[in-house]
């Protein structure tokens, strides 16, 4: 079973920064692929950001620009910078990891919350 440590979200004013980072209990090796969805209320659950265990990224063309995303594959965590925040980026965020068998692991979720 793989476990995921999220942390790092808040309340916040719009245009300021924050990183949410997200550590797995299992070695890098045997995960192919880390990212950070998004979910607001009344919304479904959207892709923010991804990045394979190559390096490759992709993003939500929202956040293109703003966020970025990165990996620590010594400390098995994924990271994600967002800057310059906007109220519409108010969502509980959700690190996901999937593995190399193909098996999707969610972390709890950490709420960010931007005001105006």
């Amino acid at each position: 079973q793989l476990q995921l440590l999220e942390s790092g979200g808040g309340l916040l004013q719009a245009g300021v920064s924050l990183s949410l980072s997200c550590a797995a209990s299992r070695s890098s090796f045997s995960i192919l692929m880390m990212g950070w969805y998004r979910q607001a209320p009344g919304k479904q659950r959207e892709l923010v950001a991804t990045i394979t265990s190559g390096g490759s990224t992709n993003y939500l063309d929202s956040v293109k620009g703003r966020f970025t995303i990165s990996r620590d594959n010594a400390k098995n965590t994924v990271y994600l910078q967002m800057n310059s925040l906007k109220p519409e980026d108010t969502a509980v965020y959700y690190c996901k990891v999937q593995t190399i068998a193909m098996r999707d692991y969610w972390g709890q979720g950490t709420q960010v919350t931007v005001s105006s």
